[in-house]
C-alpha cells in the first residue's frame, strides 16, 4: 500500500527529532520513554517501530553510538577512562570497560595500547575506474567520527521515499584535512546511492562521487583507527606511484555495517580521485 507523501514526511520528522537528540545528548541519561514522547509515539508502538525502521532496537543504537564516540576519544585523546565513561553516558567505568570489552574485544586501555591494526606494509592499493555514484544525503560539519548522524537521517529519507534497495551503497565523502582545520570545521557529507532515475527526497540533496580513475585502498578495522591508513596513501603511496590526485574530495565507501558487524571486521574502501 502506498505512503501518502503528508504521513511520510511526518513518520521522518517524528524519528528525525529522536536521532538528533540521541546524537547530541549521547553524555545524559537516554530514557526510552522520554524519547517516545519526544517522537510522539505511544511507548507501546515506540520501540517496534525503531526497530522495523532501523533493524535494531533503540538501546542498541544508543550503545553502539556511544561505544563509536568512545573509541574515537580513546585514539584521539589521553583523556582517562572515567573521563571517557563519563563522556559517552556511563554511569562509571565499570559499566563502560564491560560494554566496551563486549564490543571490541579488549578493555578500552588495552585498546588504546595497541594502537592502529592496520599494517602499512601490508596495504595496498588498486587503481579502478570508477562509474558516476549519485547519492543522497546531508552535509555534515564537525569530527568526522559524527558522520554517522548524517548517515541515519539520509537512511531514514531514503527508506520513507522507498528508494533503499539490497545494493545501496553507503558512501562518505571528506572535504579536509583533520590534522589541518580545527575539528569543529571540518566539512564532509554522508549519502546513500540512488537507484537509477531516482530523485534524492527533500530534505536529502543529491551529490556525485567516482567518474574517473582512482586509487582504492581497503581497509578492515574499527572507523577510528584509519588515520595511518590514509597516511599510507598520501605519504608513501602516491609519492612513489607517480599519479597526481584529481582536484575532488576522497571518499570511503562503506561495505558492511556497524550495527550488524564487530569493529574489528569493518571493511571500508578509501577512495582518492586522481587526474586521468
Amino acid at each position: 500500500m502506498a505512503v501518502e507523501p503528508a504521513a511520510s514526511s511526518r513518520h521522518f520528522a517524528r524519528l528525525a527529532r529522536v536521532l538528533v537528540h540521541v546524537h547530541d545528548h549521547l553524555d545524559e541519561d537516554l530514557d526510552l520513554d522520554r524519547l517516545a514522547d519526544l517522537a510522539a509515539y505511544s511507548p507501546f508502538h515506540w520501540h517496534r517501530i525503531w526497530h522495523a525502521t532501523f533493524g535494531e532496537t533503540l538501546a542498541a543504537t544508543v550503545r553502539r553510538l556511544r561505544l563509536h564516540r568512545a573509541s574515537g576519544l580513546l585514539a584521539s585523546s589521553q583523556l582517562s577512562v572515567e573521563r571517557i565513561a563519563g563522556q559517552c553516558g556511563y554511569d562509571n567505568a565499570e559499566s563502560f570497560v564491560r560494554a566496551f570489552r563486549g564490543a571490541y574485544g579488549q578493555t578500552p586501555l588495552a585498546w588504546r595500547a595497541a594502537g592502529p591494526t592496520s599494517v602499512p606494509g601490508v596495504l595496498s592499493v588498486t587503481i579502478q575506474q570508477m562509474p558516476v555514484i549519485a547519492l543522497a544525503g546531508l552535509d555534515h560539519q564537525g569530527s568526522y567520527m559524527g558522520v554517522g548522524r548524517a548517515f541515519e537521517l539520509a537512511f531514514l529519507g531514503m527508506q520513507q521515499a522507498g528508494l533503499m534497495q539490497p545494493q545501496t551503497a553507503w558512501i562518505a565523502e571528506y572535504l579536509d584535512d583533520p590534522f589541518a582545520i580545527p575539528e569543529a570545521r571540518l566539512r564532509s557529507r554522508a549519502g546513500l546511492s540512488l537507484p537509477e532515475g531516482g530523485e534524492a527526497p527533500a530534505p536529502l540533496v543529491r551529490f556525485d562521487v567516482g567518474g574517473g580513475p582512482c586509487a582504492v585502498l581497503r581497509y578492515r578495522g574499527p572507523y577510528a583507527e584509519m588515520r595511518p591508513a590514509y597516511g599510507w596513501l598520501y605519504g608513501d603511496w602516491l609519492l612513489q606511484s607517480g599519479r597526481e590526485p584529481a582536484d575532488r574530495p576522497v571518499f570511503e565507501i562503506y561495505l558492511n555495517n556497524p550495527r550488524d558487524t564487530a569493529p574489528a571486521d569493518l571493511l571500508t574502501e578509501i577512495v582518492m580521485p586522481l587526474l586521468g
